[in-house]
């Protein structure tokens, strides 16, 4: 049975039916937004921008707080409608989707004042004597955000909060899979009393996303597959749309010799199976010095056995969200046995449930022959492979098409910053899994297929407005006519602040 499908009612209406991947039961039945719907939800965006742009920046960082209070009443309704979409474990849906969300408003509320508003820029040269300069902080718009269905509150929040501080209206596309969980965001900024249709939300499929796209929202932000960020690219650069593609991985764990194995161990069990394995910074592939080799899987094996898979959502390790996703774990393991891979642990569906579960699994003698070692998998897969050096575990590290994020295990931390900043991703972390999308300090993003542009941090929260310089000045830098003396008085100028590397320093 597929999670979601999509029929016509009686009417003629499009409609989008869910099932729980915990045992495959009915959830709901949703009527998919129309074109005229979507038009209509546009026009408001465009309305509601109009005046919310007005607004002071110390008033919308004064709505952020109040809709961090909001998530904070409203924690267990939230918990509840992402648990009831996904069945993942109750401590992730604590953690990551409301303790993230209230962590973020909290640091983009606090520092939106400082970070967008005007800044006075130190001219050079000439210039220096004659203007100053302001940059000014413009909201874009109405920006269309696209989420996907494995972090679904927190990945659709996240976007919101950086886009209403810079001045914009927001329009959500939540993924079919978890389209509640999405339209959550919407309620809570309406109960935190938001001006009317600041933050919409459209319930569809991927029709829908596109026919977002082509009313011409001035920012798209997707997080996705690579597929459908190709397309959303190729739209965008058809109608000259800013956006920014936070896409898929296949994350690299370089274990050296050095390292605390137990540590390490526990690492590597927890990046390749927290979430089920369903976040796109998961750990997919891991290299281990061959000297260490044989201790750390014994370790890793033995964590992963005693890891709790239930149905109740009170367990370590929850179902695939979607039926199509554990078709694709179960097609790279499967593929990785018939080509000489070993399972230590796990390997198929859980039958002991109804629902989309697949057992924690530790594969070794893995090869980047297999589609596991090349292809994301997005499952609870823990996939070691041995290697002679460091030298080769980083080559290996880099033979992928992704690269969003890494992480290397030793003691020496100068070692393993050198290792961490000679790994082809957008980010990576020394003696812990991924982390960089939850610090909100620092701009998330990938190379290769893993993206376009980033998310969070200064950079992130800026990309939401457009920085508008103003050059002001008493009178004119130049006139015409041109004339000899005007050239030559160029040409003393050129001399004057250039000629002179003592004055090139000064003025430059």
């Amino acid at each position: 049975m597929a999670i979601f499908s999509i029929s016509q009612s009686e009417s003629g209406q499009k409609q989008l039916s869910l099932q729980s991947p915990v045992d495959l039961s009915h959830i709901d039945t949703y009527d998919c937004a129309t074109k005229e719907d979507i038009a209509q939800v546009m026009t408001n965006a465009k309305i509601a921008q109009a005046q919310w742009k007005k607004t002071s920046l110390k008033d919308r960082a004064a709505l952020i707080h109040r809709v961090a209070d909001v998530v904070i009443q409203q924690q267990d309704l939230i918990m509840e409608v992402v648990m009831r979409e996904t069945g993942k474990p109750i401590q992730e849906a604590m953690s990551m989707e409301v303790f993230s969300a209230v962590d973020s408003l909290v640091f983009y509320a606090n520092r939106a004042e400082k970070w967008l508003s005007n800044k006075k820029i130190k001219m050079h040269g000439p210039m220096k004597f004659l203007k100053k300069t302001i940059i000014t902080y413009k909201p874009r718009g109405v920006v269309a955000v696209i989420t996907p269905w494995n972090g679904p509150f927190i990945l659709s929040i996240n976007p919101v909060i950086q886009a209403i501080l810079c001045g914009n209206s927001v329009v959500v596309k939540p993924s079919e899979v978890t389209p509640m969980s999405g339209a959550l965001v919407q309620e809570i900024f309406a109960l935190a009393d938001a001006p009317m249709h600041l933050v919409q939300t459209l319930i569809g499929d991927g029709e829908t996303g596109a026919e977002l796209i082509n009313q011409g929202p001035d920012k798209v932000s997707f997080t996705g597959s690579v597929a459908t960020g190709k397309k959303i690219a190729a739209k965008c650069g058809e109608m000259l749309i800013p956006f920014s593609l936070e896409l898929g991985g296949k994350d690299a764990m370089i274990v050296c010799s050095d390292a605390d194995i137990k540590d390490a161990a526990s690492g590597a069990v927890m990046g390749s199976c927290m979430n089920a394995g369903q976040y796109c910074c998961g750990t997919e592939r891991i290299y281990v010095m061959a000297d260490i080799y044989d201790e750390f899987v014994k370790e890793v094996v033995s964590i992963t056995k005693s890891l709790i898979q239930t149905n109740d959502c009170k367990g370590d390790v929850g179902p695939t969200f979607w039926d199509k996703q554990i078709d694709i774990i179960e097609d790279h393991v499967n593929d990785a046995i018939a080509k000489g891979a070993k399972v230590l642990a796990g390997g198929k569906r859980n039958p002991a449930f109804k629902g989309l579960y697949f057992e924690p699994t530790v594969l070794v003698e893995v090869t980047h022959e297999m589609k596991i070692m090349k292809d994301e998998t997005f499952g609870p897969i823990i996939s070691i492979m041995k290697v002679e050096s460091e030298d080769e575990a980083l080559m290996l590290a880099n033979q992928s098409h992704f690269g969003l994020n890494g992480n290397v295990w030793t003691k020496d931390l100068i070692k393993g910053q050198k290792i961490a900043s000679s790994m082809e991703t957008g980010a990576c972390s020394v003696n812990d899994m991924a982390m960089s999308y939850g610090v909100n300090e620092v701009p998330f993003g990938g190379v290769k297929n893993s993206g376009l542009g980033v998310v969070n941090g200064k950079e992130g929260l800026l990309g939401y407005a457009h920085a508008m310089p103003i050059i002001i000045g008493k009178k004119s830098a130049s006139a015409y006519p041109y004339t000899d003396k005007s050239l030559e008085q160029l040409k003393g100028a050129l001399k004057i602040f250039w000629g002179n590397k003592l004055v090139r320093k000064i003025f430059g």
